[in-house]
């Protein structure tokens, strides 16, 4: 469907000529484009390639609408680990295909730029994660550990338990 400039003449009181003026001449003479004031020479085609140009965006998106739903509509979604999984995959694949230095370096612009979206996609992730209750800080950490050793206690003699209690606090402090 693309457009087909006609450049017509028009009577003077046709009323689909052209309104440009033309500061010699007066009103253009030529058929104004379908939809337009104005004939291809004075710019009515815009009109159209525009019209023209947004039924193919639209096109785009509603080519992948069912998928983008699907994608938006998923609760696993609301976990952004797929997403650094595949950016370090990435990062891995540019750096395997380095055989030298030069390569190494011809590549820094591309790892650096991947680099930079894992650290953004990580924070990110943090900050859902948080936002969403699926982290624990420190302290309740320390806490649910508290909690083990009491339930341990219960079963084994003071020395095991001290043994175990140690390793814990150990464990945590890496």
């Amino acid at each position: 469907m693309a457009f087909e400039p006609v450049y017509e003449r028009v009577d003077a009181d046709d009323e689909n000529r052209c309104q440009h003026i033309i500061p010699t001449s007066g009103q253009c003479s030529l058929k104004a484009c379908e939809g337009s004031k104005y004939c291809p020479a004075h710019g009515g085609n815009k009109g159209f390639q525009a019209k023209e140009k947004n039924e193919l965006r639209n096109y785009r998106l509603s080519k992948f609408r069912s998928r983008i739903g699907e994608l938006g509509n998923n609760d696993a979604i609301l976990s952004l680990k797929d997403e650094i999984g595949i950016l370090r995959l990435l990062i891995e694949e540019k750096i395997n295909r380095c055989t030298d230095d030069t390569d190494l370096l011809l590549m820094s612009g591309p790892l650096s730029d991947l680099i930079m979206k894992v650290e953004r996609v990580v924070c990110s992730c943090n900050k859902l994660e948080s936002r969403l209750g699926n982290l624990l800080d420190k302290n309740a950490v320390i806490q649910f550990a508290q909690t083990v050793v009491n339930i341990v206690s219960k079963h084994c003699d003071e020395e095991a338990l001290v043994k175990i209690s140690d390793e814990i606090l150990g464990a945590l402090e890496c």
